[in-house]
């Protein structure tokens, strides 16, 4: 018999939602496996590129430079392991809503951060200039808007009623 179209899409979102925690694992790992980004400077390389390259937006900067790099380390932690929490919950379905949540704050976080293409660009250059970002915050307000945990999931295995209750 074949899937219903509703079924088919609760489907297709939950393969998107495992491909992007498999995307966000693969981010997490090289950063907690190995300390140079968080220990030895590659977190603050990238935030130091951002501000001499222009990639961050105006209003972003102060923040970078006032902020984060004098907390550097524990932003990198924090990185590093905010990706492997939304990897993971995304891939095993479980707390998928407040893992999309963190997910898009850091998403815009990242875009406007590194993405900015110039004051003199023109409009579509804003949006070209941020797809490896604003891509990921798409599937994010995906699956706060959709039910992305509806099927191939740990928690609605877990809280699905049993055959004998219905």
């Amino acid at each position: 018999m074949p899937l219903s179209p509703d079924a088919r899409n609760l489907r297709a979102l939950a393969f998107l939602r495992i491909g992007v925690g498999v995307f966000f694992l693969i981010f997490a790992q090289y950063k907690i496996l190995h300390t140079q980004f968080t220990l030895h400077g590659g977190f603050q390389f990238w935030i130091n590129k951002f501000l001499t390259e222009g990639g961050a937006y105006p209003f972003m900067a102060p923040i970078l430079h006032n902020f984060v790099l004098p907390h550097a380390t524990p932003v990198a932690f924090l990185v590093a392991y905010g990706e492997l929490a939304i990897g993971l919950a995304l891939l095993l379905g479980v707390f998928v809503r407040p893992a999309s949540i963190a997910g898009l704050i850091f998403m815009l976080t990242l875009l406007f951060s590194s993405d900015y293409p110039g004051s003199s660009a023109p409009l579509w250059q804003y949006f070209g200039a941020s797809l490896s970002h604003s891509v990921f915050a798409i599937c994010f307000v995906s699956f706060l808007i959709g039910c992305s945990d509806a099927v191939w999931s740990l928690q609605r295995k877990h809280h699905a009623p049993s055959s004998a209750s219905r």
